[in-house]
């Protein structure tokens, strides 16, 4: 079992429940780490036969231009097409962050987890 993270995916979206966070939009951050097999890949040296990153962060930016009132819905959309589009992911964890969210106070951002297996 290997792990491939991809880290602070920067993303301007528009979620959030108050209709301003869908007319103004804010700054995101996505985290993502998804578990597999890599040992077929490490051997053969091919993108075929490992998480292609690329294809992540992909997944990330077109699910992340969808509006949603919770993060939560993003991230399990988001879990839900890596299972879907690439076939060795065992267990994938998905972070989504809100920079700077509008809760009336100093918060540098407010993060949702979710795990997803096979």
């Amino acid at each position: 079992m290997g792990v491939i993270k991809i880290t602070n995916i920067q993303v301007y979206a528009y979620h959030g429940c108050l209709v301003e966070e869908g007319k103004i939009g804010s700054d995101y951050r996505v985290d993502v780490e998804v578990k597999a097999n890599l040992q077929p890949s490490a051997i053969s040296d091919s993108l075929k036969e490992t998480v292609d990153y690329v294809h992540v962060n992909k997944i990330v930016k077109e699910e992340m231009a969808i509006r949603s009132k919770l993060l939560e819905t993003v991230a399990k959309r988001i879990l839900d097409r890596i299972f879907k589009e690439i076939d060795i992911a065992e267990q994938a964890t998905v972070e989504v962050s809100k920079i700077n969210p509008p809760i009336g106070g100093n918060v540098e951002r407010v993060t949702i987890q979710m795990t997803l297996s096979k």
